[in-house]
């Protein structure tokens, strides 16, 4: 009775167990879509919703790129979105270039042809290579060039050798740093012709002109003797104030101490007036740079290698103009208008072959002799080594 009643109540369990799981497979199969076609091997598999759950995904803005591509159509667009990294990458913007370094050059008078190089490396872009902007100004005065520089109101300047002598015996703190003509572009020029052999002969009875304290000290008063300036009728030199072609015209003054002789004879022979030159080898002066540059010798140890990469853009002209010298004229001209006339283009020639091919060689043995000079003329009473009025800024560049 009793293995009856077991063998019963087992059947009964596995036919609700049966049933249970029946059930479970038709609710299944009733919440499941079948398929049109028959499962194969490459089918895709289905999950039911919810039986797999991923984590969501951040959003990512894609950046904004210029593109000359065209447009794609909306469905090859979201399917290149789903196959292509999400973040276009953009190429970093180009780097600028370092800035010019300024630099203001105040020039010895008006511009002419003696300014070449100047021009040249300015018109030929040869600054800019260094890295430098150069602006060139013409002083309403001359004399003020070198009081400006001492004064760190502008940055470089022209003059001439004698000048330069002259005035750091007074104080003024500047220094020679290029050489741009390597002769006197000045002398003595008298009106008339020379009635003499000797070239000193009637020089100490002329009324002399000036424009410079070159002119002055140096020329007109040492070529008068002492015995006429005591006389009441002695004219001292007069100031003509960097008019001398008017002064000799007027009658003024019979000779100009500091003249450019390779303009001024011919600018006046236009006039029908008749000169003659007397070069300074002449009157024993020594030979010395006729046009430098000069800089601030507070700053210059300082700004040394400025000073060398424009002396080296400065070689690079004067050998241009050397091996050019038409087409160099002729940029000229065509930049600066005011240079073009038959006087400038007479000295042109002249110009040229004066040219110091490198600006930035020093020749102390110059200044040496030219401190003498002034020392035995009375003009000074101690000379100077030639490193306090002259260097080479390569040199001083170097590491």
């Amino acid at each position: 009775m009793l293995n009856a009643f077991l063998r019963a109540r087992s059947i009964l369990t596995l036919v609700l167990a049966f049933f249970l799981l029946f059930s479970i497979s038709a609710t299944y199969a009733n919440d499941t879509e079948t398929p049109d076609t028959p499962l194969q091997l490459e089918s895709d598999l289905v999950l039911p919703e919810g039986l797999w759950h991923s984590a969501p995904q951040p959003e990512v803005e894609a950046a904004t790129v210029e593109s000359d591509e065209p447009e794609t159509s909306a469905p090859e667009q979201a399917s290149s979105e789903d196959d292509a990294p999400s973040m276009a990458l953009v190429p970093p913007p180009p780097l600028d270039p370092p800035p010019m370094k300024r630099l203001n050059l105040m020039l010895d008078w008006y511009l002419s042809p003696q300014h070449a190089p100047l021009i040249v490396a300015k018109e030929r872009g040869l600054f800019a290579l260094q890295g430098l902007e150069v602006e060139l100004q013409t002083p309403a005065d001359p004399t003020i060039a070198i009081k400006l520089l001492a004064a760190g109101e502008v940055d470089l300047a022209l003059s001439r050798q004698p000048l330069l002598h002259l005035n750091v015996h007074d104080g003024a703190p500047i220094v020679r740093i290029a050489t741009l003509v390597e002769t006197p572009l000045n002398a003595v020029v008298v009106a008339g012709t020379a009635t003499s052999p000797d070239p000193l002969q009637g020089l100490g009875r002329v009324h002399y002109g000036f424009s410079t304290r070159e002119g002055r000290d140096l020329l007109a008063e040492p070529l008068v003797p002492l015995s006429l300036r005591q006389i009441d009728e002695f004219s001292p030199a007069e100031n003509v104030h960097f008019d001398a072609a008017g002064a000799l015209r007027e009658g003024r003054v019979d000779a100009i101490a500091d003249g450019f002789y390779l303009t001024l004879p011919e600018e006046l022979a236009s006039d029908g007036i008749v000169t003659h030159t007397v070069r300074y080898q002449a009157l024993d002066i020594p030979r010395h740079d006729g046009l430098i540059l000069l800089a601030n010798s507070d700053s210059v140890a300082r700004r040394a290698a400025t000073w060398s990469r424009l002396v080296t853009a400065l070689e690079e002209a004067s050998n241009w103009i050397v091996d050019h010298p038409d087409e160099a004229w002729q940029l000229m001209i065509n930049t600066q208008p005011v240079l073009d006339n038959s006087v400038n283009q007479g000295a042109w020639a002249n110009i040229v072959r004066r040219l110091a091919l490198s600006p930035a060689a020093l020749d102390e043995r110059r200044y040496s002799a030219f401190e003498r000079y002034l020392l035995a003329s009375g003009t000074i009473d101690a000379t100077l080594p030639a490193s306090r009025l002259a260097l080479n800024p390569h040199t001083l560049a170097e590491p």
